[in-house]
């Protein structure tokens, strides 16, 4: 095609179409069609373009992506990328990074986002100038507020004598990272190639600097698609950063005031980067014999621990706050939505010290307020969890006089006692309602747990919205079992990632398990064909609630607040009248699937039937009716 004459697609596809029609009418013969049209002289504006034995940039863009060790590309094809689309395929062979096609920018932005908190690097995703990105934005969001870091690469087209066409104008534009600058760490316009594999490695870098978060490469259609003029060029050196630790003297202070603590509690909300943080928040947790109240953002504690605990802070002399997420929120009480008003108090003992440990406040933004009220920490400590725990448990052990252990060792029997019989609690909680219809989520649960206990598993779905009973009922131990929840609580997260950390967990042989949201699916399904046609095995089990029940929720609150009542509650929550059919949805994406099940006799067996399937290599769908939570 000319680049001075483009066709425009739909114009095209309309004319021929008329074409067609017409030849219907009168009748000529297509041989008659043929004679006339090698008679005649080229008459559309499109001609060949004239091949070329250069380089293009985007081939020089490849190099500089392989280097930095990323194995998948996740996106939806755009126009404003196609020159390095073709050179990842084509000159680097489909492999690292290995595309992989998507049907919404959300659904690849959020298929990075589960793939990095299990594989513990960035996944990168391609997006379309303006439009692309705006589809992927909330995604990026999530990412952001969670501490994952995506490589985003955004197509554009800067050079206004370059633009095709209007689809082009529109889909270009002047800055095109502003849209989520406020949401990013760090992006760059590269206007060389040179240019482009400096920031390339350089936004690697940053994004796996903690705290980890998103960062942002234009790759502009001319650097792409014009051949190689600069001379010299060379792809440069990773030099990965060491996280920041905390400063020497302030974690001496912490281990000071943790070791004389009587009551010391710990709260850990993304503390593990990789397996050695739950080892070590695991050996810091005993060394002290202190409880650890885990905020479930990552797997940072084993569930069944002795001094793992779902306790309240109220008694607690001295708080460790380990890269907590609203950590205002677990030491105050508010008022509910069924008073009017905000009135707040804090819940903490007369004169207990809290220590914080983070290094979020080293990227901290203003505009998207993802940090919470302000705490007024006794001891604030800046620094990377995971880097800065081999110190404080060094500096713990060095202050720990025998007697101080025997106390410490007394104090935990007690405290191991206490969470036995909260366990113990739960299990018989977990029977109520054990043969009802709708399923209760608990069974829901417990028939899972029993099919994969003996498996290699990875659980890559929150448990917030089945009243986590998955983190009651099963024995949580290793990194990747455990992923947490969308980090700015976005729905339309969890099927993509759900995706995306199977794909991750593959090479591994591991069990993906994915309890999926309805409303949340119905935000992108089409990411289920993304499962299929790559051949990504996990197995997805609906908590079909047929509702945005939390919403719902809500609704009732408010309700009973101005005494109206909730009969009205299911207005614009409810996803009733017609039910979806979610088990003929997937099977139409190309999945296995069953259901929907609503005899809870029925779903252990179709448990056993989609991880058979999974176990095969592919992916299976079981929709379940559930209540509510």
């Amino acid at each position: 095609m000319s680049k001075k004459d483009p066709v425009d697609r739909r114009g095209f596809l309309r004319g021929a179409a008329v074409a067609a029609g017409a030849a219907g009418l009168v009748g000529k013969p297509p041989i008659a069609m043929a004679q006339q049209a090698a008679l005649k002289p080229e008459t559309s504006n499109a001609t060949a373009e004239v091949s070329s034995n250069q380089r293009p940039g985007a081939d020089f863009m490849v190099d500089v992506i392989k280097s930095l060790g990323i194995e998948y590309c996740a996106s939806n094809p755009g126009s404003s990328f196609r020159g390095l689309q073709e050179s990842i395929i084509t000159y680097g062979g489909n492999s690292s990074p290995e595309w992989l096609t998507c049907c919404h920018e959300e659904s690849s932005a959020a298929m990075a986002h589960g793939y990095a908190k299990i594989e513990g690097k960035p996944m990168m995703i391609m997006v379309h100038g303006t439009v692309g990105l705006q589809h992927a934005s909330m995604a990026i969001y999530n990412a952001y507020c969670d501490r994952v870091p995506i490589f985003i690469v955004a197509g554009n087209i800067l050079d206004v004598t370059y633009r095709r066409g209007n689809a082009e104008w529109v889909h270009s534009v002047q800055d095109a990272a502003a849209m989520v600058r406020d949401y990013t760490k760090w992006d760059d316009n590269p206007v060389s190639l040179s240019h482009f594999a400096e920031s390339a490695v350089r936004a690697y870098k940053i994004a796996m600097t903690p705290p980890y978060e998103p960062v942002v490469i234009v790759a502009d259609g001319a650097l792409q698609e014009e051949p190689i003029s600069e001379k010299n060029l060379r792809v440069p050196k990773l030099a990965m950063s060491t996280p920041p630790q905390g400063e020497t003297a302030a974690v001496k202070e912490a281990a000071k005031m943790l070791v004389a603590a009587e009551n010391p509690i710990i709260v850990a909300g993304r503390v593990a980067r990789t397996p050695q943080g739950v080892e070590l928040l695991v050996e810091l947790a005993e060394t002290l014999q202190a409880p650890v109240r885990d905020q479930r953002l990552r797997m940072n504690f084993p569930t069944r621990h002795p001094l793992a605990t779902t306790a309240s802070l109220a008694n607690a002399d001295v708080i460790l706050s380990l890269e907590t997420q609203d950590f205002w929120s677990l030491i105050h009480s508010q008022t509910g939505l069924n008073r009017f008003g905000m009135e707040s108090h804090s819940t903490t003992k007369a004169g207990a010290k809290i220590i914080d440990i983070s290094a979020v406040e080293l990227n901290h933004k203003s505009n998207y307020q993802d940090f919470g009220r302000y705490d007024e920490f006794d001891l604030s400590v800046t620094g990377d969890c995971e880097a800065t725990l081999p110190m404080l448990i060094e500096e713990v052990k060095r202050l720990l006089t025998p007697d101080r252990k025997r106390a410490l060792q007394e104090r935990g029997v007690k405290i191991a006692e206490a969470n036995r019989k909260a366990r113990e609690a739960d299990r018989e909680l977990a029977t109520l309602g054990w043969d009802a219809s709708p399923i209760t989520t608990a069974r829901l649960s417990a028939e899972i747990w029993a099919q994969i206990k003996n498996e290699d598993w990875s659980l890559v779905s929150t448990d917030n919205f089945q009243s986590a009973w998955p983190g009651r009922l099963w024995d949580f131990k290793k990194h990747y079992q455990y992923i947490g929840g969308q980090g700015g609580a976005g729905i339309g997260y969890g099927a993509p990632a759900a995706v995306g950390a199977a794909l991750a967990n593959r090479k591994h042989g591991r069990l993906t398990v994915n309890i999926q949201c309805d409303g949340d699916l119905n935000y992108a399904p089409a990411v289920l064909w993304t499962a299929a046609h790559h051949r990504i095995p996990y197995l997805s089990l609906m908590h079909n609630n047929r509702a945005y029940h939390q919403e719902r929720m809500y609704l009732q609150m408010m309700g009973n607040k101005f005494d109206r009542g909730v009969t009205h509650s299911d207005v614009g929550t409810a996803l009733t009248d017609p039910n979806i059919d979610y088990a003929t949805i997937a099977k139409g994406y190309g999945m296995y699937s069953e259901g929907p099940v609503s005899d809870p006799k029925e779903l252990g067996p179709a448990i056993r039937r989609g991880i058979a399937r999974v176990k095969a290599g592919e992916p299976a769908f079981i929709d379940v009716v559930t209540q509510p939570r």
